[in-house]
């Protein structure tokens, strides 16, 4: 497959691209530091850098699946570009199939036992700081499933998002996984192992889920 992926520097975007390469998949890592990428990735994928809002349809030309990966800062408040920019890109390919468009999203629009995971996390102390991107995601998954005639999936980490290698998995849909510790975790690795299997051997259509390490 031919996989482009915007943020590919990030500790999400970087794990999705050493999973889709080890898997002989072409990558496009769309960024906004070409140096970054080459230093990361040398020549063993295509880089396009630009302004994420400045890519257009012919940047994604040829491709099969499109993943936007990219964090916003949070101490800049400019989470809000989260939902603007799923907007844009849904708005690119209203009415097609192709490329499938996969939107990295939070915790916090998972359910739990008291209801929403954000509702929680809205009551952390300090949630000011950086609440705005979970906040944001939630709005970009309700966004999503008003979407029916694009090809999008949405997938979101557990509640303990951390950087390591990939580790066997469970897969869920909108709740909140737990192992039999009562932990919630899943490592970048697990993570992009477990988009790569989904766009290999696809099973949701226009839908979301979730998953934690085994």
């Amino acid at each position: 497959m031919k996989i482009g992926i915007i943020g590919a520097t990030g500790n999400t975007g970087s794990s999705l691209v050493k999973e889709a390469l080890g898997r002989n998949h072409q990558v496009t890592a769309l960024v906004r530091n070409a140096d970054k990428a080459k230093s990361l990735f040398a020549d063993t994928v295509t880089i396009i850098a630009k302004d994420a809002f400045a890519f257009n349809k012919q940047d994604f030309a040829g491709l099969d699946v499109l993943i936007d990966a990219i964090s916003f800062p949070t101490q800049k408040h400019l989470a809000y570009d989260q939902l603007d920019l799923a907007a844009q890109l849904i708005h690119m390919f209203r009415e097609t199939d192709s490329p499938r468009l996969v939107f990295i999203l939070g915790a916090g629009s998972l359910r739990t036992d008291g209801g929403l995971e954000i509702d929680q996390l809205r009551k952390t102390p300090g949630a000011a700081a950086w609440i705005d991107t979970p906040e944001a995601q939630h709005q970009e998954l309700n966004f999503l499933r008003t979407v029916s005639n694009v090809n999008w999936l949405g997938v979101s980490p557990s509640a303990n998002y951390t950087v390591g290698p990939k580790t066997a998995y469970v897969r869920g849909s909108d709740d909140l996984l737990f192992d039999d510790n009562h932990k919630s975790e899943v490592s970048t690795g697990t993570f992009a192992a477990a988009i790569l299997d989904e766009l290999e051997q696809p099973s949701i259509h226009q839908a979301r889920f979730t998953v934690r390490n085994k």
